[in-house]
């Protein structure tokens, strides 16, 4: 095994010291506001509902035959340009409940 000799002229460098910073105390933790109010979370989930609606719109019934290709069902209105139009709409929904703030009395 090789040793490592301490270098002649250079004196060793302190070890680092971390400060950590104080831990909150369960009374400080207590009294501070929610990020969200309770309107916040009831936009979100109509958000992730409108989402989940899209994404239904977009399935379609499954295909018995494989050889059989139904272009009509496939490049439907409702698949190609309502289901993704309604999930971006859920998307957008959800942006407006995260930055919604709280009404202050």
């Amino acid at each position: 095994m090789a040793t490592t000799k301490p270098q002649k002229g250079k004196p060793a460098a302190p070890a680092a010291t971390v400060q950590s910073k104080p831990k909150p105390t369960p009374s400080a933790v207590s009294n501070l506001p929610f990020l969200f109010t309770k309107e916040n979370y009831l936009i979100m989930v109509g958000g992730v509902v409108v989402i989940i609606l899209g994404f239904l719109l977009m399935t379609g019934a499954a295909n018995d035959n494989p050889a059989v290709f139904p272009k009509e069902e496939i490049y439907s209105f409702r698949r190609i340009t309502l289901a993704p139009v309604v999930v971006m709409i859920g998307f957008l929904i959800e942006v407006y409940a995260i930055l919604k703030r709280p009404k202050t009395a």
